[in-house]
């Protein structure tokens, strides 16, 4: 079955990134035909619906990067969002602690990329500064950022998909794209459900970006490679132990940040994650295996450098997943009275990570076009933050590369 509509632009992936990219369109072009198009029943099923839920302030990431401009001018864009919507969320501040000598000079590094950044009101404090903000705390030396915070992000999507929707979008749900194919101008997206035509096409696949591209002709990197990531609750009466966000200092011997300590909106706090290799894409818990897609990331020439650059990382990562003693002494170096009794089993969530031929973990955003699509091939943490922006960016290169021409709106 050919669905007979002819839509203008089809935007693949109903995650936050996807449906900021929906809303930006029916704002910017309110006459152009938009539809979304989704694997899953409901929106924010993948990363989106499984992020710990910061506003992140844009401090960590390489001066003129596209994380570092998104970042910062996502979160000034998603507090005007959340504002106008009505959407609560909270300014708690996040506390960046180095806990040795070692890690001070890192810090000092961390504190300069904020400034070029343009990160508003960082703070260095001492170790009595860290108590004062965090009394159960402990380290030697942190770097206060006041404008991180928290919100719900899965609400914030659904809330950009309801503006979408009143824009004129469409939403196909249960909708896997399994091929895309041009014919005669017209992208033609197939699914189970049937065909669905759009005269261009933009995806916002996440954990599938790198299937979605090499459907056009993409090229091959950068490879999605899953990393799971674990979380633990603070039981409810411990939760006086913490009070903002706190985080380690990234180590550049390990390509994620590390454990931290998350508020949630619903007063929970979250601890972790870890970050193992998932044996699926979708692989939530360690004993969710696919077998072709383990052995899709296996077999990826880069994951076989990185595995051999970090095993002894991935080991420590993989044991302390297995052993929760071990998991609570790597969060205990921040605060030394927590107890493996004081914490419960939480969530876990996937991270799409993309990574290089050469086994180095993409460090930013990608953006890919080609004859009638626009895909993004990575879009990991601070996308959430970074949303409206990068949606913005997408719709920009949109407009650009597809010839999209505005339609003034008579008074």
């Amino acid at each position: 079955m050919t669905f007979a509509m002819i839509y203008d632009i089809a935007v693949v992936g109903g995650g936050i990134v996807g449906l900021a990219t929906a809303r930006e369109l029916t704002e910017r072009f309110p006459h152009l035909k938009v539809a979304g198009v989704e694997k899953e029943d409901a929106f924010n099923k993948h990363q989106t619906g499984r992020n710990s839920g910061v506003i992140h302030s844009g401090i960590y990431y390489k001066p003129g990067s596209f994380k570092a401009k998104l970042c910062v001018e996502g979160r000034k864009l998603a507090w005007a969002y959340c504002e106008k919507k009505g959407i609560e969320y909270k300014q708690v501040g996040k506390l960046i602690v180095a806990t040795g000598e070692s890690e001070l000079g890192r810090l000092d590094d961390l504190w300069e990329r904020g400034r070029q950044n343009g990160v508003e009101g960082l703070e260095m404090l001492d170790a009595a500064g860290i108590q004062a903000r965090e009394p159960h705390c402990r380290g030697i030396k942190a770097i206060f950022s006041p404008v991180t915070g928290i919100v719900d992000w899965g609400l914030v999507s659904s809330t950009y998909a309801a503006d979408a929707r009143e824009g004129g979008a469409e939403f196909f749900l249960n909708h896997e794209v399994t091929n895309i194919e041009r014919r005669g101008g017209v992208t033609v997206l197939a699914t189970p459900e049937g065909e669905i035509q759009a005269k261009y096409v933009i995806t916002c696949g996440g954990l599938y970006a790198d299937k979605l591209a090499k459907m056009t002709g993409g090229r091959r990197d950068p490879k999605i490679v899953p990393f799971r990531g674990d979380y633990l609750i603070l039981r409810p009466e411990k939760s006086h132990l913490v009070k903002g966000n706190i985080y380690p200092v990234p180590d550049p011997e390990f390509p994620f940040l590390g454990v931290h300590f998350t508020p949630r909106m619903d007063g929970s706090i979250w601890l972790g994650p870890n970050a193992v290799l998932a044996f699926a894409r979708e692989g939530y818990s360690f004993w969710t295996i696919n077998p072709p897609e383990l052995w899709d990331a296996l077999t990826y020439p880069g994951f076989f450098k990185m595995a051999t650059k970090y095993w002894q990382i991935g080991t420590g990562e993989m044991y302390r997943d297995l052993v929760r003693g071990a998991y609570v002494k790597a969060l205990q170096r921040y605060i030394p009275e927590l107890q493996p009794e004081d914490c419960l089993p939480g969530p876990a969530g996937v991270r799409a990570q993309a990574m290089s031929a050469d086994g180095s973990l993409v460090d930013d955003f990608v953006f890919e076009g080609s004859e009638g699509v626009v895909h993004v091939r990575n879009a990991p943490s601070p996308a959430a933050t970074s949303s409206l922006a990068i949606g913005k960016y997408i719709v920009d290169d949109a407009e650009k590369r597809f010839g999209l021409t505005r339609v003034a709106v008579s008074a």
